[in-house]
């Protein structure tokens, strides 16, 4: 992979070039390959990558992923953190990564929806698919504190349907890699909070499809239509941009499998250079 050369044999300037030089090749493999997961990167990010798998850069990584609804940023979230915590596991590396859910920073507002006599009714007049929704500049400031190596406790959020917000819920430690998922992940207030930005892209009727399966799961009943259509609109406007930030784009139509193979590619990396026999 690295040309048989053992990190003790080369500057660490030279061990991040020939680990950029390989990602280079897994990134060009990956976007030439059918049904890729990729849809475009930056040059920059296999550079950046790179300084953290050759121990260039020794602070922990932030990683976000935005998406509109239904993109599947959630699905290809969890099938990253099971990949990273199987090779934790696999070679007993402690405190590996930890998640902070985007999802959770929405404000509390169960008593509107008593007051409504249901979330869907709620739903219709409260607006849910812009970033005045959560409260994001808290979720900027857990993320910050885990990176400076502090413990914090995160709000936690009941998706179903009551809109309660649990504050001080989940103790969550500092890792070796944070990442966040949600609509607005990316957005102003919390987008530089990242190290590495990631975007995950979606064909309309797949979108479509999956948010109307959600819909009936979520008993969201006539409203579907409304906040389908109140979605795209402010998709537009606060999510769809984001795309032109991100340092790479994810397809979310691609199979998940993928997902997992092309980080195991990279995390080969690691595992050659300091766990090889």
């Amino acid at each position: 992979m690295l040309q048989n050369i053992t990190i003790s044999q080369i500057k660490p300037t030279t061990l991040c070039e020939e680990i950029e030089r390989y990602l280079q090749k897994v990134f060009e493999t990956e976007m030439k390959a059918e049904g890729s997961i990729l849809v475009s990167y930056t040059p920059f990010v296999i550079k950046k990558i790179a300084a953290y798998l050759s121990g260039r850069i020794k602070m922990p990584a932030s990683i976000g992923i935005a998406g509109e609804t239904a993109s599947g940023k959630s699905t290809i979230t969890m099938d990253l953190i099971d990949t990273i915590e199987s090779f934790g596991a696999e070679f007993n590396i402690k405190d590996i990564i930890t998640r902070v859910n985007t999802d959770d920073y929405y404000y509390d507002r169960s008593e509107m929806v008593k007051a409504a006599g249901s979330f869907s009714e709620f739903a219709k007049n409260y607006d849910l698919d812009v970033p005045q929704a959560l409260e994001l500049e808290l979720m900027s400031k857990h993320i910050k504190e885990l990176l400076s190596g502090k413990e914090t406790f995160l709000p936690k959020y009941d998706m179903s349907g009551t809109a309660i917000r649990h504050d001080n819920y989940t103790l969550a430690k500092p890792s070796k890699i944070i990442i966040s998922e949600g609509l607005f992940t990316l957005t102003e207030k919390v987008k530089d909070a990242f190290d590495f930005k990631i975007y995950v892209d979606i064909d309309e009727k797949i979108k479509k499809e999956r948010f109307y399966i959600r819909a009936k799961e979520r008993d969201l009943g006539d409203s579907a239509d409304i906040i389908y259509k109140n979605a795209n609109e402010k998709a537009k406007i606060h999510i769809r941009p984001c795309k032109t930030q991100a340092d790479i784009v994810l397809s979310g139509s691609a199979e998940r499998i993928k997902y997992k193979n092309f980080l195991n590619r990279i995390i080969g990396v690691i595992q050659e250079l300091y766990f090889a026999d």
